[in-house]
């Protein structure tokens, strides 16, 4: 399959956008795993717009509710009350934490929020306001998320960062306790650190940021923008841990491919905002809303998390017998469908260039690590055209290095 950058689309943007991604294939159209370019030829995407598009492209529920949402009423403000926003605060409340929401457009604008509701909350308790990260996480590009991002090469020429941050290590309890004073508010982790690398937390990690903040009677905060709604096999990815953070955050697969993100506080949380302390335009729009009622119900109805982990084992298993084929492949991480395929050398970029060609998409989680988001209804015989796929690039790319 040809190389597409250079099509008129392609000039397009390349002429008029700014040059903050590098982009390879143009895409005009998406049915379910499948995208198409201008000239008709498919794509099978195992990236689902970086884990937004859970349900495949096109699902014809979410289209459904999205057109007689848009026929209805389009925006109207936080002004006023819309049912939309009030069923799918409801529903957030009884997947979450049994408290309230504050929705918004992205997971940086929700990760935004949730700091801001962390400092507030600790202004208010001692006058803490220190949020301790974890080196490797990635929360966001707004000056407030990329500070609390624990990766250098994103914040590079940004300085001077947002004041407030300290940072630990995913995995190491104690470089947790060590970054803990008298002015830490809250522990922010993400469950599979997905951008970082897609390194999974260990159950004693985490269980031991819960008990720590406990004992410290700080917040446990945890972003669930990718590694949520069902990707990793549980509608979050806390689940997987036994336990429930103070405050989490989802966006992404949240709105059906539509702009929505969400914070999700515990009931204890739920009144530290009040009228004026924060806000979003375009937070909660009603067709966005629609939209992610209606994802909600499919994965009710078709079980969709429950198929995940199953589906996960399938692709893994896979991609495991590539590892013990090719020496230059370190393993294979994650959970459920978020999953990463570990390189020894940072040739990831290469591989995902072979990957296309061939007819798959797939993004990186670093130089190192291809990372795979299939959407969360995918078929086996997809994963199976994927994996043959993934063996037609390795082939090439490593084909003279086998074991």
């Amino acid at each position: 399959m040809s190389n597409e950058r250079n099509d008129e689309t392609a000039a397009l943007c390349a002429d008029w956008q700014m040059d903050t991604y590098t982009r390879t294939a143009t895409i005009v159209k998406g049915r379910g795993s499948r995208v198409f370019n201008p000239k008709g030829q498919q794509y099978l995407d195992f990236t689902s717009g970086i884990s937004v598009v859970a349900l495949g492209h096109a699902h014809p529920a979410v289209v459904e509710a999205i057109k007689t949402q848009a026929e209805t009423l389009v925006h109207s403000s936080n002004l006023f009350y819309t049912p939309q926003v009030g069923l799918l605060a409801k529903k957030l409340s009884e997947v979450g934490l049994g408290g309230k929401c504050f929705l918004a457009n992205s997971g940086a604008e929700a990760n935004e929020a949730m700091i801001k509701l962390a400092r507030l909350w600790g202004s208010r308790n001692g006058g803490r306001y220190e949020i301790v990260s974890m080196r490797g996480s990635f929360h966001g590009r707004t000056l407030a998320t990329l500070s609390a991002t624990g990766q250098s090469k994103v914040q590079t020429g940004f300085d001077p960062l947002m004041p407030g941050f300290a940072f630990a290590t995913l995995n190491d309890l104690e470089s947790v306790r060590a970054a803990i004073t008298e002015k830490t508010a809250a522990v922010l982790l993400e469950c599979i650190q997905a951008e970082g690398g897609v390194v999974p937390a260990t159950e004693e990690f985490v269980t031991g940021v819960r008990a720590l903040c406990d004992e410290k009677g700080i917040l446990m905060l945890c972003d669930e923008v990718q590694c949520g709604m069902g990707r990793t096999g549980k509608m979050w990815g806390f689940q997987h841990y036994g336990v429930e953070p103070d405050a989490f955050t989802s966006a992404k697969a949240l709105g059906g491919g539509l702009p929505l993100g969400a914070l999700l506080a515990s009931k204890a949380l739920s009144g530290v905002f009040g009228p004026g302390s924060h806000g979003s335009t375009f937070g909660g729009n009603p067709v966005a809303c629609a939209a992610s009622l209606a994802v909600f119900k499919v994965f009710e109805d078709e079980k969709i998390v429950e198929n995940v982990p199953a589906l996960g084992e399938f692709f893994r298993r896979g991609l495991q017998q590539y590892v013990e084929k090719y020496d230059d492949l370190l393993e294979v991480r994650g959970k459920g469908l978020l999953i990463g395929l570990a390189l020894k050398e940072p040739r990831a970029g290469e591989l995902l260039d072979e990957m296309r060609l061939n007819g798959l998409l797939a993004c990186k989680a670093g130089d190192s690590v291809v990372r795979f988001l299939p959407p969360l209804n995918v078929t086996e015989k997809d994963l199976e055209e994927g994996l043959e796929m993934i063996g037609d690039a390795l082939s090439t790319v490593f084909g003279g290095d086998e074991e």
